[in-house]
């Protein structure tokens, strides 16, 4: 009679039960993780590659970052002196209109409420901190409140608390961008054609003769400083399309990198779902046939 080796068996299924249970239990981490391999020493001679790529991803997306918050800030410039140009446009056009008619009831009105506008656009601010200031955070650029403190000016200079410095940023290797607009850079024009029209006096229903000499020079005044306006909004717009292309091709690298990263770490879900339901497979069919071991004996060959 052939002699039933149960310890033999016993321990080669249990071998094979365990090294079953250790796959399964691979597969369930890739599942969790979403990762084939869970540390930088599990993949052998690609290790140095994708630390390597890994580094650069880390600083094309402090990058892209980097650009978002210029691009955030250069769109605040933007709509800000969009915000002047229309607003010292229509009171351009009421100031032909008036001198035009005569009619000049309600022209008080109409600079006062541009001049609001100037005022709001140049003090602009993102996240509390004012756009136009320089490095002179902690108040307003644009300091006259009234029409009457831009009157009371010596110089249409003195009207601007802010300063020259600029703010820098690397969007790329080896590229810095500057960027930055002072209040007095757009707005020095502009305070001229407020002062004249601050001291023409109270409008009255009709122009005279002198304040429609006046506001013909404040024409003259905020045509010559909407020209500067428009002209600085146009270098603006120049950088925000450089920091685009920039950010476009930072994307692109971003893209191959994590590819890169991806093919080395990534885990195919697919595949390990079915490595999952296969390894269950396996593992029971060894619990089953572990049990099937448990209850081996000479009696089932003797009957």
């Amino acid at each position: 009679m052939t002699r039933v080796a149960t310890m033999t068996f016993n321990n080669v299924i249990s071998s094979a039960m365990r090294r079953s249970q250790e796959r399964l239990a691979e597969s369930q981490m890739q599942l969790n993780t979403e990762k084939k391999v869970q540390s930088y020493g599990e993949l052998g001679g690609d290790a140095s590659r994708v630390l390597s790529a890994s580094s650069m991803l880390a600083q094309q997306d402090a990058q892209n970052a980097v650009a978002k918050r210029v691009n955030t800030t250069l769109g605040f410039y933007d709509t800000s002196l969009n915000a002047i140009d229309d607003s010292l446009s229509d009171l351009k056009t009421t100031l032909l209109k008036v001198i035009g008619t005569g009619d000049s009831a309600d022209l008080g009105k109409a600079v006062e409420n541009a001049f609001v506008d100037f005022r709001n656009a140049l003090n602009q601010n993102e996240a509390g901190v004012p756009i136009f200031a320089g490095a002179q955070t902690d108040t307003s650029p644009f300091t006259p409140k009234t029409l009457d403190d831009v009157a009371a000016l010596a110089d249409p200079g003195d009207a601007f608390a802010n300063d020259d410095v600029r703010s820098s940023a690397r969007l790329s290797d080896n590229v810095d961008v500057e960027y930055g607009i002072g209040a007095s850079d757009i707005g020095t024009g502009l305070v001229k054609a407020f002062q004249t029209l601050a001291g023409l006096g109270d409008f009255g229903d009709k122009l005279t003769d002198a304040q429609t000499a006046g506001l013909q020079t404040a024409i003259a005044q905020i045509e010559e400083g909407l020209k500067g306006v428009r002209s600085v909004n146009a270098k603006n717009g120049d950088l925000m399309n450089h920091v685009d292309a920039l950010s476009d091709r930072s994307a692109e690298r971003s893209k191959l990198l994590t590819q890169v990263v991806g093919d080395a770490v990534d885990a195919d879900l697919g595949q390990v779902a079915m490595d999952i339901d296969a390894r269950t497979t396996i593992l029971n069919a060894s619990y089953s046939v572990f049990g099937q071991l448990q209850n081996l004996s000479l009696v089932n060959f003797l009957r």
